[in-house]
């Protein structure tokens, strides 16, 4: 079996490891609020923020001067019970103010109605509910219904337009609100390029620019997020540039859909070779998508959706099973990825791997007490064992735990406490350096922590 050789420097901190930047996504497809045992996880999990769809299927306009909360209520309190901020993409499309069912309207019969309606909007769940804090206009414009929302907005001067018409009412009704777009299926194409040079040109308010990516190369996620970076740095001063948000990202699609394939520990080694790959990167936000499956429902979508076809075989025929969660409520390899993620430190640690496809994260606590490191055993277009061999220098010299857990095809986890168990447990007595070996089968993902004990 292949060794990969692991070097982490426990006395060479390269500054702070912003894990919580990597948050979760949720909605698009059921009106149904989180059930309590997927509210439970997310809560354990502590995201800072969650990113949601508030869709038509709510709707919370049904007739003129009308409003009707009760669908959209229960979703956001069950939102606000994971406790993160929400950041809350507007796919709404009144019957009142679109009558005819057809994506490529995207100008409402009245303007100022409209502006109405994303005021109550803003009211109910940014001023007398406080849980969202950032409103994103529009899901995947550039690809409308392909996309899961009933906009289709092609062109940068009319996407400027509507998002122009639909932030003046946010932040005349809750100015602390963080505003932003276009949420794109296609981030390198002509739509948000020039989204961003209208708003450069105009000084419009852009707090963050944000684009979806699903794709199983890290480095796509990556290069993306460089490319971005790049692009604001050169078009806004210094302090000024919007944040950059994947308000959607996941492994690539697949052919082939079958419940077997939703535990593999590939798609779990794919996130976290993703989020790794993100945060070298230097994304500012990242929503993987997403938490809990659900079912979809003709019904829920009929009112305002012409193809319904489409729908139906993404996510009820043929689903894609992304869910951390699914359908059922059972617990999936990526939750444990996340799981992982915060239980790594608070500052980053040097480390380096002589295997390209054995990658490695590594951090302590602020006392230098605990070293952690994650591994991430994910190679294209297949992933081998291989057995890491761990040198750590820099160390508190003493007693310390060894512990061990990986994501790998033994789903090795308490179901119902939603916690990985270890694959290892013991005492070990370390000076200044230390070496392990760790079992890193092929599609694995592996969190290691050495922590002093004190006697």
């Amino acid at each position: 079996m292949p060794l990969a050789r692991i070097v982490v420097d426990a006395a060479s901190p390269q500054g702070p490891l912003e894990l919580w930047r990597h948050g979760l996504g949720q909605g698009g497809i059921s009106p149904a609020p989180l059930p309590e045992r997927v509210v439970h996880g997310a809560s354990k999990l502590q995201p800072r923020r969650i990113r949601i769809f508030i869709q038509e299927f709510f709707r919370i306009y049904p007739a003129h001067g009308e409003f009707d909360w009760s669908r959209l209520d229960p979703y956001m309190e069950a939102l606000s019970k994971t406790g993160a901020q929400v950041v809350a993409a507007i796919t709404i499309k009144p019957e009142p103010l679109f009558p005819s069912i057809d994506q490529s309207i995207w100008r409402p019969n009245d303007v100022a109605e409209w502006q109405r309606v994303v005021a109550a909007l803003v009211r109910r769940y940014s001023v007398e509910r406080p849980i969202v804090t950032h409103w994103e206009i529009g899901n995947e414009p550039d690809i409308g219904e392909e996309g899961g929302c009933p906009y289709l907005i092609t062109e940068p001067e009319d996407y400027a337009e509507y998002y122009n018409m639909t932030i003046q009412p946010i932040l005349a009704t809750f100015p602390e609100a963080k505003v932003g777009g276009p949420a794109v299926a296609n981030p390198a194409g002509h739509l948000p390029m020039g989204f961003i040079d209208r708003c450069v040109a105009d000084e419009t308010r852009l707090d963050f620019v944000s684009w979806h990516v699903y794709a199983d190369d890290p480095a796509v996620h990556a290069t993306h997020v460089a490319r971005y970076r790049t692009l604001l740095a050169e078009k806004f001063a210094e302090g000024r540039r919007p944040e950059m948000m994947v308000t959607e990202w996941s492994k690539g699609f697949e052919a082939v859909s079958v419940e077997e394939a939703a535990f593999h520990p590939r798609r779990a080694a794919a996130a976290a070779a993703s989020i790794l790959a993100m945060t070298e990167a230097g994304v500012d936000w990242s929503f993987y998508y997403h938490l809990w499956d659900q079912t979809w429902r003709v019904e829920d979508f009929k009112p305002f959706y012409k193809r319904l076809e489409l729908m139906s075989f993404h996510w009820n025929q043929m689903p894609h099973r992304f869910g951390m969660f699914g359908v059922g409520e059972e617990v999936r390899p990526q939750y444990f990825v996340y799981q992982m993620l915060g239980r790594l430190g608070e500052e980053r640690l040097r480390a380096t791997s002589d295997a390209q496809d054995v990658r490695i994260l590594a951090a302590r606590d602020e006392r230098a007490e605990r070293v952690s490191l994650m591994l991430v055993n994910y190679g294209l277009p297949v992933s081998q064992d291989y057995v890491a061999t761990i040198q750590f220098s820099g160390l508190k010299s003493g007693p310390k735990h060894l512990s061990t857990s990986r994501i790998d095809r033994s789903l090795n986890w308490s179901a119902e406490r939603l916690e990985l168990l270890p694959a290892e447990n013991r005492r070990v007595e370390a000076g200044r350096e230390f070496s392990c070996q760790v079992y890193c089968p092929a599609d694995s993902v592996c969190l290691v922590v050495l922590e002093t004990v004190n006697e």
